[in-house]
């Protein structure tokens, strides 16, 4: 069995607390990732899917439970090191690319490295690279307002990738793209993942999609079941 990159242990969370409005969203949550794997997370609009990341991804804390990122539990860090941990562990796929439209596709994909100190000749040739593997390397050159939805999107998970991350967490990663193209943006993401061994959870309304990954489970009442 590979190695545990993300692991959550009974993880809890509610918002409004001990108020009459409170609301119960994750209930002793339990989820495992290892290296090299692709988990499908399913589960209707409202049933806490983006919590769920968002804890996983350090973007958010539980009230209680464990969250433990390559190895080492993240309860009780600094912010600081929250941040430092998120940077240099965990990249983020949203259905939306976010992208920023004044920078071209290579640009887009260079910046994240520059943030994190590495070279930009360096930089430089890993986004070519990661672009030309997802087949937008002769678009490298054009602002996001000139590529295509699926394009866009290609472009997005090399980013998210550029700081060679051991997490990889996406949010309906193609929920915006028709059906056509959804799956070759699938094809790309699955490429980059086999091919980088990373971890990825992947939340999904697609069950087509979620059916081609190593697992699928969803989210009921709170808890994270097998699919």
């Amino acid at each position: 069995m590979s190695e545990a990159i993300l692991r959550l242990d009974a993880i809890r969370k509610s918002y409004n607390p001990g108020k009459p409005n409170e609301v119960k969203v994750l209930d002793g949550a339990a989820i495992s990732v290892a290296a090299g794997e692709m988990v499908a997370l399913v589960a209707p609009s409202g049933a806490g899917k983006s919590t769920l990341l968002h804890i996983s991804g350090l973007l958010d804390t539980p009230d209680s439970g464990k969250v433990v990122l390559a190895g080492r539990e993240m309860g009780g860090l600094s912010d600081r090191k929250r941040t430092e941990a998120r940077r240099r562990e965990v990249g983020f796929v949203y259905q939306f690319h976010h992208l920023l439209p004044e920078f071209s596709a290579l640009e887009n994909v260079v910046l994240p490295q520059l943030a994190n100190g590495v070279p930009r000749a360096e930089a430089m040739a890993r986004g070519r690279e990661l672009l030309d593997k997802v087949g937008v390397a002769p678009r490298a050159d054009h602002r996001p307002a000139e590529l295509s939805g699926g394009e866009q999107q290609r472009v997005a998970f090399c980013r998210a990738l550029a700081n060679k991350p051991r997490l990889l967490l996406a949010d309906e990663p193609t929920g915006n793209l028709d059906p056509g193209t959804s799956g070759l943006v699938f094809e790309a993401l699955t490429l980059l993942v086999r091919g980088t061994g990373l971890a990825a959870l992947i939340a999904t309304h697609n069950l087509e999609l979620a059916a081609k990954m190593d697992r699928v489970v969803r989210l009921e009442a709170g808890k994270v079941v097998a699919g």
